[in-house]
């Protein structure tokens, strides 16, 4: 089955995140594991944990249905040595925190080389950081997303996620989420059918769909190949439906969290109902 869900918040703690993905009726959600807008956040207490791990399971959601975010503070390519450590221990912080709630992945963005040094230096020093976190840590992994390539942003390139996998030790414990928005915008596109399955299919060779730990489910306000990363909600930006049917009867993203990260939240309900009726076959009963 495809698992499909919001980035839900956790205000009044992560506690409270399956309850708000309950609510709009979502069989996967991502979250912040805490406020991404802040370097150090006090650890978690043992009644946070074991309120999390209650509410998980209460509401029907098994770990793996759950993909972890990790804040945008977080450049672990970052040239500047100190700036790139303090990103490094924010990292582990953040992997632990995953780890005490029992979950099994951590979502990042790779990280950008601030016009300092080569896109290729970057990935080095990504892989060099994702190492020194997992030596730090046990059990979560990795995730990362590919990028519109805004910025110095790097990720934007399959070729650049295959080079930081490739110099990551434990292959085990490094995975990749596909955005579709960070992708089409990235130049990738994945408009119609033919041109979704050689997308894909470059991202198998390049990558490998062995890999694919997650999707971020996103419409594209901005325009094919634009590097510029606009997320508009399903069916209103530039991609369309017809993509997500594509993705949503893709037998091979069965069981992967989907996660939306769409701009209304208002319309997550419609969008879960319209997207898990394409999956099934039963779209025109869900309208």
């Amino acid at each position: 089955m495809k698992r499909i869900g919001p980035h839900v918040s956790i205000t009044g703690g992560v506690q409270e995140a399956p309850f708000n993905a309950r609510a709009v009726g979502a069989t996967a959600f991502g979250m912040f594991t805490k406020n991404q807008r802040q370097w150090v956040v006090k650890p978690y207490d043992g009644a946070t944990i074991d309120a999390f791990k209650k509410n998980l399971a209460e509401c029907g959601y098994a770990p793996h249905c759950v993909l972890a975010h990790d804040s945008y503070l977080i450049n672990i390519g970052n040239p500047d040595r100190a700036m790139r450590q303090k990103s490094l221990t924010a990292l582990i912080d953040e992997l632990t925190r995953c780890g005490q709630l029992g979950l099994s992945a951590l979502n990042i963005h790779p990280g950008s080389h601030l016009r300092a040094m080569s896109e290729e230096e970057c990935c080095i020093l990504i892989a060099e950081s994702i190492n020194r976190a997992l030596e730090k840590t046990a059990g979560v992994t990795v995730v990362l997303e590919n990028t519109a390539g805004q910025g110095s942003n790097i990720g934007y390139r399959f070729e650049q996620l295959a080079m930081i996998i490739n110099a990551v030790d434990d292959k085990s414990r490094v995975g990749c989420c596909f955005d579709t928005c960070h992708a089409f915008a990235a130049g990738y596109d994945i408009r119609t059918a033919e041109t979704y399955r050689q997308t894909t299919a470059a991202f198998d060779r390049v990558v490998g769909l062995r890999y694919l730990r997650g999707l971020h489910i996103n419409d594209a306000k901005s325009s094919f190949g634009s590097r510029v990363d606009r997320h508009h909600s399903i069916g209103e930006g530039a991609l369309g439906w017809e993509t997500f049917r594509l993705f949503m009867t893709d037998p091979r993203f069965d069981d992967l969290p989907m996660i939306l990260e769409t701009i209304d939240e208002g319309r997550w309900p419609a969008e879960i109902r319209r997207l898990s009726a394409m999956a099934g076959g039963t779209e025109q009963q869900a309208l």
